[in-house]
């Protein structure tokens, strides 16, 4: 008989799954008695506690078990967010939403969203929704690309920035030019939701598949990661680490989906102060020195410290070809 799964429910590996939990609930609470609807402490309870069950998980399970609570988590809140937020409230939950919601002053579940996870709450946690919460990382993490072989060299990232102008660039001439209000609620709220919705997927797909790389949307394309970069720079959360205990095997680095070169800042006794890192924990799982952890503290981040491909070169031509010449 195999041998039953074994859970570590030691309060120290919980505390972080508990703070989450805490205030999201906190947070639903707050604007449930704000506001007189009950649907925020839902909303936001919800996500909450789904994404503090996904934390505890991979807190408690053993090494190759953890992965089950991330995607436990990614699937409660990915599913939650579609069907319920999107396709029974007829909601836009796109970048674009927010941005007609914004435009016609209407905060809508997508306005609210976005302002908590996006800007105000990386400044707690992190990026912690892109490896717990997002939709659309909760289908390009099925793909099978889960070792990436680094960035692309050059500025490839800024493809990001050219995405959340060119959204908020359509929101404008949809808004201005063609008087076009219905981009936030309603049933032309939901198609353009559904339409943009499988356009990421269907471009996510694509670039993992050229590229070998699951994540490569969320590197080069995502312009949700626009405002998230400069927020989580102020993250409490962040990966941290014992310089004594690391060995610099290169296992985190070559397993992170993001490509952050871990290890030259628990040398250098830092954080990873990368505002790259989605807080997904692969690293911690595959350190086998158990050097690193999950941590609370007060340090400035946005050294971005990435590897990037090996770039291939051109077989050296025979010396007689050269001669030749």
């Amino acid at each position: 008989m195999k041998a039953k799964t074994k859970l570590d429910l030691n309060p120290k590996k919980l505390l972080v799954p508990g703070i989450v939990m805490i205030a999201f609930l906190t947070l639903g609470t707050i604007i449930w008695r704000s506001t007189g609807e009950i649907m925020g402490l839902f909303f936001f309870g919800y996500i909450g506690v789904s994404v503090g069950i996904g934390l505890g998980l991979y807190a408690a399970l053993p090494k190759k078990k953890k992965p089950i609570g991330r995607r436990l988590s990614l699937f409660l809140v990915g599913v939650f967010l579609i069907g319920f937020a999107a396709i029974y409230g007829q909601e836009n939950m796109q970048l674009e939403g927010v941005f007609f919601g914004l435009l016609g002053g209407i905060t809508q579940a997508a306005v609210v969203h976005y302002l908590i996870a996006k800007v105000f709450g990386p400044m707690l946690f992190g990026r912690i929704w892109c490896g717990w919460a997002c939709w659309t990382v909760m289908v390009l993490d099925l793909l099978p690309f889960k070792r990436p072989s680094g960035r692309l060299p050059g500025k490839w990232g800024w493809l990001r920035y050219l995405h959340f102008a060119v959204s908020l660039g359509l929101v404008m001439a949809a808004w201005y030019g063609f008087g076009f209000r219905d981009g936030a609620i309603g049933k032309s709220a939901l198609v353009w939701y559904i339409t943009g919705n499988l356009a990421y997927y269907l471009i996510g797909i694509v670039l993992a598949y050229a590229l070998k790389d699951n994540r490569a949307f969320c590197k080069y394309v995502c312009p949700v990661t626009v405002p998230l970069k400069i927020t989580s720079r102020f993250a409490l959360l962040k990966i941290g680490g014992e310089a004594e205990k690391c060995n610099d095997c290169g296992a985190c680095v070559k397993m992170c989906p993001m490509d952050i070169r871990v290890p030259e800042y628990i040398l250098n006794d830092k954080r990873v102060l990368s505002t790259e890192c989605s807080l997904c924990q692969t690293c911690i799982t595959v350190c086998a020195k158990d050097a690193l952890k999950l941590s609370f503290g007060f340090d400035l981040g946005g050294l971005d410290l990435l590897r990037e491909r090996e770039q291939k070169q051109m077989p050296a031509e025979p010396i007689s070809k050269v001669i030749v010449r």
